[in-house]
Parts: C-alpha cells; sequence; structure tokens
C-alpha cells in the first residue's frame, strides 16, 4: 500500500469513527469545524486589508472563541440527552437524535459563514448581492424555527 492509500484510509477510518460516534450531529461538526477554520484564516488575511496588527493575544482570543462554540454544541448534546433520558423514563420514545446540538450548530456555522463573507469583503472581493442575504435569511429561520417562546410559552426573567 503506498503512502497515500494509507492516508486515504486513515482519513476514512476517521470519518467512519466520528460518523458512527455524532450519527446526524457529524455533518454539522465537520462543517463547523471547516467554517471555524477557514473564519480564522479569512480573519488573518483580513486584518492587513483592515490596517490591524495581528497579535498572539488576539489570536488566542480567536481559538478561545471558536472552542467555546463547540461547547456551544457539547451543551446542545447534554440537553438532547436529557430529554431523551427524561422522555425514556416516562415511556416516550423520541424520533430524533442529537436535535438541539444539530440547531445550535446549524446557528453557529451561518454566524461563521457570515464572518467569512465579511472578511472576504474587507479583503477587497466583491460579493455576489445575494449571497449576504441568503445566510442571513436561513440564520432567522433557524431562529424561528428553535423560538420555544414564539409558540405560546412564557419567559419568567
Amino acid at each position: 500500500m503506498d503512502r497515500y492509500e494509507k492516508i486515504k484510509a486513515v482519513i476514512i477510518a476517521l470519518c467512519g469513527i466520528i460518523s458512527g460516534r455524532l450519527g446526524v450531529l457529524a455533518i454539522p461538526m465537520i462543517l463547523l469545524i471547516v467554517c471555524n477554520v477557514i473564519d480564522y484564516a479569512t480573519g488573518i488575511f483580513a486584518s492587513h486589508y483592515r490596517n490591524q496588527e495581528i497579535d498572539s493575544y488576539k489570536g488566542i482570543k480567536g481559538i478561545t472563541k471558536k472552542i467555546c462554540m463547540w461547547l456551544l454544541v457539547g451543551v446542545g448534546v447534554v440537553i438532547d440527552n436529557l430529554l431523551a433520558y427524561t422522555s425514556g423514563a416516562v415511556g416516550i420514545t423520541l424520533p430524533f437524535s442529537f436535535l438541539v446540538a444539530c440547531i445550535v450548530a446549524v446557528w453557529i456555522i451561518c454566524n461563521e459563514i457570515i464572518s467569512i463573507l465579511e472578511n472576504i469583503n474587507d479583503i477587497g472581493v466583491t460579493l455576489p448581492p445575494f449571497l449576504m442575504p441568503i445566510v442571513r435569511n436561513l440564520k432567522s429561520q433557524v431562529e424561528d424555527k428553535a423560538d420555544i417562546l414564539k409558540e405560546g410559552g412564557s419567559n419568567d426573567d
């Protein structure tokens, strides 16, 4: 087996493990990580065009923010597990897994895509006029679908 086939086999094995462990959440998580990397890279490139200095403090702050995004998805996983456990305890089988985590991940991905587009625009690349409204609309739809308070709940703050 040559080197490229070994690399290919490792990538396939990793994708299989990730998919097996995360199920329906695998694709949103992979997309989130890819968007995190692209946003970080375009942010570094755009800082040159914004006349901003690149320093390690801002870099660490950005990486910390990306890790916290992953933690938010983790919170969604915890909520999903609590819902599954609680519903199972009363004899109800939920027809979904990782619903909350997927909604959180898609919302964060939309934010990352908006940030990527803003960075690319700051670099000087002209964006197609329909692109940003599409992403903002998708984000808005995710927010609307996930807004439990709109469905008659109350806010006891």
